[in-house]
């Protein structure tokens, strides 16, 4: 009987070792199939890619914002090689004048010139031939101020000739150098759009009842000429070609010939005993 239990005993041994181990087996078994379906599986996060160091000059997969970044700075390095190389320039065309004062070659000016905002109509700096204001209200006031002022004096003046036209100047021009001669011409008469009196405030000033004085340099010498040249900055005026300054103003002495320029400027050009273009510093 014991034998018989021993046996028994034995056998429920084996049949527990034999479950236990084939548990193991199949716990195994199951633990490989789960970590293969597991590796299986898709990832729910993709890689980070992997960020360009500073070594690294190349991009693969640049951001719109880099490629702006790029235009960007190749506009600022093309602006910089421009500031850096700028194109040459054409230098500007010396002007050429002729033995009479005049531009060889004449360039018609789309506006008139204003020194110190001051009107200039001489030799070098021409008037366009469609600038035509006519006598100026300010000039006209002020020569009969100064006509009056005159006859208080006891001289009878007159202002003869005062605004003139491009075309008016044309024609008298022209009828100087047939009667005169170009050159000689030139050194009291001035060429159209170079005329002073197409400014409308200039005029030729003579002595009623001595008309045969009248555009002469004897006029300056009589008493009426004389008290003129000492009063006449009093009323805006000066002598605007004084004697001894033909090389300046490109014209001889015009003892009769007055130009408008208002009460201060006439003043300080008088008293500085000078010409209107030394006292700008145009000469």
């Amino acid at each position: 009987m014991r034998g018989n239990r021993t046996k028994k005993t034995s056998d429920i041994w084996k049949i527990v070792m034999i479950s236990i181990t084939s548990l193991l087996i199949m716990s195994a078994i199951v633990f490989t199939v789960k970590e293969k379906r597991e590796l299986a599986k898709p990832s729910l996060n993709p890689p980070v890619e992997e960020q360009p160091n500073e070594n690294n000059n190349s991009i693969e997969n640049p951001t719109e914002a880099d490629e702006q970044q790029e235009i960007e700075d190749k506009h600022d390095d093309k602006s910089n090689e421009e500031q850096q190389e700028p194109e040459p320039q054409e230098k500007p065309q010396k002007i050429e004048y002729d033995e009479s004062g005049y531009p060889v070659t004449h360039i018609e000016p789309a506006e008139p010139t204003f020194v110190q905002g001051v009107l200039i109509a001489n030799k070098e700096y021409p008037l366009p031939k469609t600038y035509n204001p006519g006598e100026r209200p300010e000039a006209k006031a002020a020569v009969e101020k100064m006509i009056a002022g005159a006859k208080g004096a006891g001289y009878d003046l007159i202002a003869f000739s005062g605004f003139r036209s491009y075309e008016y100047q044309t024609t008298l021009y022209t009828n100087y150098v047939n009667r005169d001669g170009q050159k000689a011409a030139d050194r009291y008469s001035a060429r159209p759009g170079y005329s002073e009196h197409q400014t409308g405030l200039a005029y030729d000033i003579g002595e009623k009842g001595r008309e045969s004085l009248w555009l002469t340099s004897e006029f300056g010498e009589t008493p009426a000429g004389k008290w003129l040249h000492q009063h006449a900055h009093e009323y805006g005026f000066i002598l605007r070609y004084p004697q001894g300054k033909e090389a300046i103003t490109g014209y001889m002495y015009e003892s009769w010939h007055f130009r408008y320029i208002g009460n201060e400027l006439a003043k300080a050009v008088y008293e500085a005993n000078t010409t209107l273009e030394e006292y700008l510093g145009l000469k």
